[in-house]
């Protein structure tokens, strides 16, 4: 009778750990279509089968992610949450993000070390990055462009596709186009007066990433500065374009997963975010959707290589624009460059 009352504890003990794992949950923001699609498949199906944990899945963009995550200051809802703007910069001066042990995640030393430079601050470990840089025809073009210089020589503007800087995209393009005229993020007038002359000589502007698209397919369009997971999709839809980094850097975008502040699984929250930095992890994204690796060993098959900053040579070269100058500069920056292509 002892003996049967034990096993029946025993197995008392054994469902209620079972109920636990599988009642367990953490909540997350994701970025929709097809970004959601492979967050599943490479970070949220596996961390599933590994803890018996549910993931559930707000959809919600970096901005409307980060105000909510202000409006609930006192009873967040988050566990993880993800950025693309660089808000893990305000949200950690703010509190509202924990700081993260690096001991506590076991790909944390493989990652580059612009990777996970403010974790201790609680700006969390960029996990992917979208760099910008030149998508351009490889029919038209014999030779790939070397540099954003050559953006502004007048025999590429008839060819040529600007982006609005009120796509975050397009923002970056024109501030290494800025930096490459002369001027800085105090400064950018040196990039309007660069704008200006492509608009003149024939170059033309678009606002969001299906019309670059669109003019790549009529014809007539042979480059433009945008991101590297775009030209992937351009040859998807069957159109000749390539990516190609700029000799004088690599603006990037930096996507980040961090913890948030005042929650009570923290442990699983950092599990999850360990997942995101795996080689595995990140080789599944970079396939699905081509953003560049911040852990060193991810291995990448050749062509999807090429779609990427891939390895020590091809992340040396990327650069970061201060989210914090950007967010305090942007709309006066919009002004001022609708005041230069309306002329």
């Amino acid at each position: 009778m002892k003996r049967l009352t034990t096993l029946l504890a025993t197995a008392s003990v054994l469902a209620a750990s079972q109920v636990s794992a599988f009642a367990a949950e953490i909540t997350i923001n994701s970025f929709g279509g097809a970004y959601e699609e492979a967050h599943r498949k490479c970070v949220i199906d596996p961390f599933t089968a590994e803890t018996g944990a549910d993931v559930k899945i707000v959809t919600a963009y970096s901005a409307d992610a980060f105000a909510q995550l202000r409006a609930q200051k006192d009873a967040p809802q988050y566990d993880v949450i993800h950025f693309s703007g660089g808000q893990e910069i305000v949200g950690a001066e703010e509190g509202l993000l924990a700081p993260i042990d690096a001991s506590k995640l076991t790909n944390a030393a493989d990652l580059y070390p612009f990777a996970g430079a403010n974790m201790d601050k609680g700006e969390g470990p960029a996990y992917q990055i979208a760099a910008i840089g030149l998508l351009y025809n490889s029919d038209e073009l014999a030779e790939a462009p070397a540099k954003w210089a050559d953006l502004m020589e007048p025999d590429m503007a008839e060819g040529l596709v600007l982006t609005d800087i009120s796509n975050t995209y397009g923002l970056f393009g024109f501030l290494m186009l800025n930096q490459v005229a002369g001027g800085d993020l105090d400064n950018i007038q040196p990039g309007l007066d660069a704008v200006k002359t492509m608009l003149e000589n024939g170059a033309f502007v678009v606002s969001k990433s299906p019309e670059i698209q669109q003019a790549f397919a009529q014809g007539g369009t042979f480059i433009a500065p945008y991101a590297s997971d775009y030209a992937y999709t351009l040859r998807k839809a069957g159109l000749p374009v390539k990516f190609q980094q700029g000799e004088e850097g690599t603006p990037a975008s930096y996507i980040t997963a961090n913890l948030v502040a005042g929650r009570d699984n923290q442990d699983l929250a950092l599990k999850f975010i360990d997942m995101e930095l795996s080689p595995e992890a990140q080789a599944c994204f970079a396939e699905a959707l081509r953003y560049t690796p911040t852990n060193s060993k991810t291995e990448l098959p050749e062509e999807v290589a090429a779609d990427v900053a891939y390895g020590e040579e091809g992340v040396k070269s990327l650069l970061r624009f201060d989210p914090a100058v950007i967010e305090a500069n942007r709309a006066d920056w919009v002004v001022e460059w609708n005041k230069a292509i309306a002329q």
